[in-house]
């Protein structure tokens, strides 16, 4: 039987679709009130806020690091420069893979062991968030092209302009103008927050020598630019600029003709020359030797390079001239005789009988002269000419260590003596009191007799040994070495006042027979000399010889010979340089130091001609930052 066809209710289903289209009709209505309600809250409620945060998206602030001031040398030479440089260079937070953008990149340009190595070790170190990360400079037009062009294959990766420190001459000034490297978060971390923001966008800090004492003059000042931007961060116009003020370029006193006959006299040899005008305290030449190559640093330096040099026994990062201390040897003689003379304990025509030795009463041990079969009959000029030892025993025992050491500290012995460059060693000058304190012993007659002729516990800089010798050749004025051509600090200590002023003159007449007295011990510095000039020599023990052992310098290694050191200055009658000299193992002071101290005073005192030519004083012009009193 067949069901009975059932028809469409045609009004029910009008119902249903009435209904679903007054529903749809009503969400579109309440989303369209949403989008207007939501538009509308942006547009005029928050329009402040997201036209500014849309600027920020678009308009961009960057600071614009200053030009490192130029340095250079008395006459202009130029020491320290700006070179131009393109880098690549990596913000880390905008790059998705690292490795895979190296790879990238290593693709495009040559990348050497050293140059992934250095990156690797600044990402690494602490650091500033968003600063670009250097990973290679030096970059050819070719390689800036490539770079260029795949730039939107490698986000994150930009091409950078910057000036580059670059020193010259290498090595020849490496000591005392330090260098300059990359600035880090433990260096922002140590300034104000003044200071802070003045380094913004800044790649280099002055690490050491001038170059960090003068930091914030060299440095300059920030400044800023706003630029549009598109989506991909690449500068469309420059909106606003604030242009930054150029660091100072710094003159020294340093005379390049100086100081590179100072280093080529040095040859090959370790040691340290320091050269000052005693009339102001410009320092005319600061060598020591090794030196190193500065530019090794800026960008830093690699593991290799630095291991080179951490390995080399001949120390080529360490300052002799600042930092090296030393036993004067004879050269404290000339100061040990002003100071018996100041104090009444001796005279210039006293004599004593030298056998070759020295010996206290009712003790057998005999502190030995460097002559072995003695000076005869010596009186102080004698002493000093022929650097007797034996009457320096005798005077310091008579003079006393609380004596000795309150003299001598006035020449800067044993004191910083206040120069332009961090990180001076003060040497030592030994007290009863620093032994107590230091070795927990008692001053013995022994420690005093040492001290007279330079040796024992006394140690001392070649930059001290200079300064004192500047005080001395102008007669107890005090100076402080000085490298900024613009300063001229007062010294910290008042002039030195003798009870009788002509100890001055005798006792530079005697240093003056050093050099051109027929038994002076550094004469070979007089030959062909068109100038008079005085000078002592000493040496200096590495190791202590026993009371019967014999000193035998053929059967000794090179390292355990005797330090050689010289201090000299010229002209006599009105000197314009005093001079220290150290070589290390070098034997003896007037054959070995004693030549090179002469070829720093000829470049300093002769014209091309050969001719005497003594320049006058650096004129003090000060410059902001500079003081002149």
């Amino acid at each position: 039987m067949r069901r009975p066809l059932t028809l469409k209710d045609h009004h029910h289903e009008q119902r249903i679709f009435s209904f679903r289209l007054l529903v749809a009709a009503f969400l579109v209505v309440a989303l369209s009130l949403v989008l207007v309600g939501r538009m509308a809250w942006l547009q005029i409620s928050q329009h402040s806020r997201y036209t500014t945060l849309s600027d920020e998206n678009r308009v961009q602030t960057q600071a614009v690091p200053p030009p490192r001031g130029l340095i250079t040398d008395r006459n202009g030479e130029i020491l320290a420069a700006n070179r131009p440089d393109f880098a690549v260079e990596l913000i880390i937070e905008q790059v998705p893979d690292l490795e895979a953008t190296l790879t990238r990149i290593g693709e495009l340009v040559a990348l050497a062991p050293d140059d992934l190595e250095r990156f690797h070790r600044r990402l690494a170190s602490p650091r500033r968030p968003w600063d670009p990360i250097p990973l290679r400079g030096r970059l050819s037009e070719e390689e800036i092209a490539r770079l260029t062009v795949n730039q939107h294959r490698l986000p994150g990766v930009r091409v950078a302009a910057n000036l580059v420190r670059h020193y010259p001459h290498g090595k020849l000034f490496s000591h005392v103008l330090g260098y300059v490297n990359r600035l880090n978060v433990e260096d922002l971390d140590a300034m104000t927050l003044t200071e802070q923001s003045n380094y913004a966008g800044t790649h280099y800090y002055g690490r050491t020598g001038i170059e960090r004492y003068y930091e914030q003059r060299l440095h300059g000042k920030v400044g800023y630019r706003q630029v549009e931007t598109n989506a991909r961060g690449r500068i469309l116009r420059v909106l606003e600029e604030q242009p930054p003020e150029p660091g100072q370029n710094l003159r020294l006193t340093l005379d390049m003709k100086v100081q590179q006959a100072a280093y080529d006299a040095l040859g090959d040899r370790r040691g340290a020359v320091v050269a000052i005008d005693p009339r102001d305290g410009s320092v005319l030449a600061f060598v020591s030797r090794p030196g190193f190559e500065p530019n090794l640093f800026v960008n830093g330096i690699s593991h290799q390079d630095y291991a080179r040099y951490r390995e080399d026994h001949d120390n080529p990062l360490f300052n002799r001239a600042l930092q090296g201390r030393y036993p004067p040897g004879s050269t404290v003689k000339p100061f040990i005789g002003l100071a018996g003379l100041d104090a009444g304990v001796t005279d210039w025509q006293r004599t004593i009988f030298d056998p070759g030795y020295y010996q206290l009463e009712d003790n057998p041990h005999r502190y030995r002269d460097w002559k072995r079969w003695g000076h005869g009959w010596v009186d102080m000029t004698k002493a000093v000419v022929e650097s007797c030892d034996t009457y320096f025993y005798d005077l310091g025992f008579k003079l006393g260590i609380a004596r000795m050491h309150d003299f001598l500290s006035d020449f800067s012995l044993g004191q910083p003596t206040g120069i332009d460059l961090l990180n001076e060693s003060a040497g030592l000058l030994p007290s009863k009191e620093w032994k107590r304190a230091a070795r927990g012993k008692p001053w013995f007659h022994g420690d005093t007799i040492n001290a007279s002729i330079g040796q024992g516990f006394v140690l001392t800089t070649p930059l001290q040994l200079a300064t004192a010798t500047a005080i001395l050749a102008h007669h107890g004025k005090q100076v402080t070495p000085t490298l900024a051509a613009d300063e001229l600090r007062p010294p910290p200590r008042p002039d030195i006042v003798l009870n009788n002023e002509r100890d001055w003159s005798r006792m530079e007449h005697a240093m003056e027979e050093v050099v051109h007295g027929d038994h002076g011990t550094a004469r070979v510095m007089a030959k062909g000399a068109p100038y008079r000039m005085g000078a002592k020599s000493g040496t200096s023990q590495v190791f202590s010889v026993g009371q019967e052992e014999t000193y035998n310098e053929d059967e000794l290694a090179e390292r355990l010979l005797d330090h050689a050191l010289l201090i000299s200055f010229a002209p006599v009658d009105h000197p314009a340089i005093a001079v220290a000299v150290l070589v290390e193992n070098g034997r003896h002071g007037g054959s070995t130091a004693g030549p090179v101290a002469r070829q720093v005073m000829d470049a300093w005192l002769l014209n091309d001609q050969g001719e005497l030519d003594v320049p006058a004083p650096l004129p003090r012009v000060p410059t902001p930052g500079g003081t002149v009193p």
